[in-house]
């Protein structure tokens, strides 16, 4: 499917402020969570700017389908870090773990359901996390309710990575068409919301 010019303007959009976040930062974190966030916005940007070039097609290339692990599990694991002292270290092991178990399921293009199966595992934990872990900590009155716009941001990246990972096992909930009509709309209201959500915590 042709992508339109309002796609490109809402990826545009997308990239600009996740490229501001990354340039911002976040006040008080350590090092560990700030390199992870600058990697989840990072790679968001970059995902944008390639569909912006690209197109849709972009989407179909395992390269792509890699590296945008990156969004969830850098995004994941700064969040863990931060508001989890005791699961660092395992969280940190997950991670990298399941960067490297899609990467390399990605690599052999298994015909097989495994690569969908542990992309749809490694997604779905550090999508949780998001959604989770920021009203658990708001719940402990250690940040400002506007922090609840990361859970937000954490409903909407899970429901895309949904959409995608079924539409990539032939049984998507949407038609193809309908999904990527609505992906920059999507991207955009879930970088809206997590770079809100950070600045209002």
């Amino acid at each position: 499917m042709k992508i339109t010019v309002l796609d490109r303007v809402l990826l545009l959009i997308t990239g600009l402020l996740a490229a501001w976040q990354v340039a911002v930062g976040i006040d008080g974190v350590e090092t560990v969570p700030m390199t992870a966030y600058t990697v989840g916005f990072g790679v968001l940007l970059i995902a944008g700017l390639l569909l912006i070039i690209l197109g849709f097609e972009a989407l179909d290339s395992p390269v792509v389908a890699v590296f945008s692990t990156l969004i969830p599990l850098g995004l994941a694991l700064g969040l863990a870090w931060e508001h989890l002292p005791a699961w660092r270290g395992p969280y940190l092991g997950f991670a990298i773990l399941g960067f490297l178990a899609v990467l390399v399921t990605r690599t052999l293009r298994l015909e097989n359901k495994l690569p969908v199966l542990v992309l749809g595992l490694v997604h779905g934990v550090a999508g949780l996390t998001i959604f989770l872990l920021p009203m658990f900590v708001v719940l402990q009155h250690n940040a400002r309710p506007g922090f609840l716009l990361v859970s937000l941001g954490g409903m909407l990246i899970g429901l895309g990575g949904i959409m995608l990972g079924l539409l990539k096992t032939g049984k998507p909930l949407l038609s193809r068409k309908t999904i990527l009509r609505l992906l920059p709309a999507l991207l955009l209201a879930m970088t809206t919301t997590f770079v809100a959500g950070f600045a209002w915590s």
